[in-house]
């Protein structure tokens, strides 16, 4: 696939970044820095989509107090926004303690994330859409399942590109498991999954058997192994695989949105698909050196 404009479809949340300086004590204090960063994962994708250079719309929801101030800054970043402002429930945030490696852990309150409807995504969303990308998130509550799956669903019936972020591997254990995520997102192009995410959708931590299992429910599977690398595969088994560049690790939070962001960027852009791991690769590298997992507005004068 090369050209067209890129839909995206996900959360929206606010992150509040806690960088503690030593181990949390249970009862007391610890020092840290912390700091609140837009995110959530599909608003990640877009931004980065954006950031290199795709024609993206947005789809989510927010509270209504800050309808208008996210649509001016997603409009801002070279994001096209369809964002609905829901009158019941605040947007939603996100706690992320990082860990002194870089790594995190999430406590999450969706908010109005949890209300996206069908009413809120029309199948005339689609019209010129040439890729469609959804966040595993949208697929782990009732209500968003519904609305994204009828959408998914059609984007496949029109022949449109379509890519799935795995998005959590404890919700993937704890809610919906991993046969209902294999069914609901069956027969999209491309499926993303860190390496905790593959295990558990796999049942296998062996590469090969993981993209040969995988293979059979999506056209194209990409793992992003974490410090080995990233590799790329499917039914056949494992096709592309590069290492990791090693640098900075300030925080991890978004670093996969970045490389899906990339990897789709370099493939509509008509490059092969190495070349497409490559860019990928590079913004995970990029992202885990900032804290937050968007990327920093662009400085203007």
């Amino acid at each position: 696939m090369s050209g067209g404009r890129v839909l995206v479809v996900g959360d929206v949340m606010t992150d509040i970044v806690v960088l503690p300086e030593g181990p949390i004590v249970r009862g007391s204090d610890r020092r840290a820095t912390i700091r609140s960063r837009p995110g959530g994962s599909g608003a990640n994708q877009a931004v980065w989509l954006a950031r290199f250079g795709a024609q993206v719309e947005f789809v989510a929801r927010v509270g209504a107090a800050d309808l208008a101030a996210q649509s001016a800054r997603f409009a801002a970043l070279g994001v096209t926004p369809r964002l609905i402002g829901d009158a019941d429930a605040a947007s939603g945030v996100l706690i992320s303690i990082v860990d002194t490696t870089g790594e995190r852990s999430f406590l999450t309150d969706r908010g109005a994330n949890l209300n996206l409807c069908e009413d809120d995504l029309p199948l005339s969303l689609l019209d010129g859409i040439g890729l469609l990308l959804c966040s595993g998130y949208s697929f782990f509550a009732p209500v968003p399942r519904a609305a994204v799956s009828r959408l998914l669903r059609e984007a496949q019936r029109r022949g449109i590109s379509t890519a799935i972020d795995a998005a959590s591997v404890e919700f993937l254990r704890e809610g919906v498991g991993p046969e209902a995520f294999l069914d609901w997102t069956s027969g999209s192009t491309t499926l993303f999954a860190n390496g905790g995410e593959a295990l558990e959708l796999a049942g296998s931590v062996d590469l090969t058997a993981q993209m040969r299992t995988l293979g059979r429910f999506y056209e194209r599977v990409i793992i992003k192994r974490g410090p080995i690398g990233a590799a790329v595969g499917g039914r056949d088994g494992v096709g592309p695989s590069l290492r990791a560049i090693h640098g900075e690790v300030v925080d991890t939070t978004g670093a996969g949105d970045a490389f899906a962001a990339a990897f789709l960027a370099a493939q509509i852009r008509g490059e092969a698909t190495e070349a497409c791991l490559k860019a990928a690769i590079e913004a995970g590298a990029i992202a885990v050196a900032t804290v937050g997992g968007q990327p920093e507005p662009i400085a203007t004068r």
